[in-house]
């Protein structure tokens, strides 16, 4: 009889892991995606303070996300963005974002594996409602700022 009570979790969080983070859609996806990293894209001016880590990258960071209304936000829609809490953990060859939004009421997952020096490949899933899952990349401009984006709009961090 086989034991199938042992669940192996990837991410560093022990949450709900992000399915198939390397699948078709994703790398279809970035085949597309264009993220410069340059002064005119719409994350480089500053809109978070928060303290940046002894640790390039491990640690906490402030997220953002349009492009998509939350129907349990009161007046959402696509263009506002959502902002909230993240955290983000470096496994080997792979980064993961824990973020938050609406106060901390709703949960996000992204599993990415690096491509090069700066480009992040990978998927989200909607931790609070796991049926949602995207594509997502991201650019790693610097120890302060990731551009990022999904089908739908944008999924940025900042310190």
């Amino acid at each position: 009889m086989r034991d199938t009570t042992r669940l192996i979790i990837r991410n560093p969080f022990g949450t709900m892991d992000v399915p198939e983070p390397n699948d078709h859609d994703v790398m279809t996806y970035a085949a597309t995606a264009t993220l410069a990293g340059g002064e005119d894209d719409g994350n480089a001016a500053q809109w978070a303070q928060v303290p940046a880590s002894s640790d390039p990258l491990d640690g906490a960071w402030a997220s953002r996300w349009n492009g998509g209304a939350d129907p349990t936000i009161l007046g959402d829609a696509p263009d506002k963005w959502k902002q909230g809490r993240a955290e983000l953990r470096v496994a080997g060859n792979r980064i993961y974002l824990r973020f938050d939004w609406d106060d901390g009421r709703r949960h996000g997952l992204i599993d990415a594996a690096r491509d090069g020096a700066d480009l992040l490949v990978g998927k989200y899933i909607n931790l609070t409602d796991p049926g949602i899952t995207r594509p997502w990349v991201g650019r790693l401009v610097d120890a302060t700022r990731i551009d990022g984006c999904f089908p739908n709009g944008r999924l940025d961090f900042r310190r």
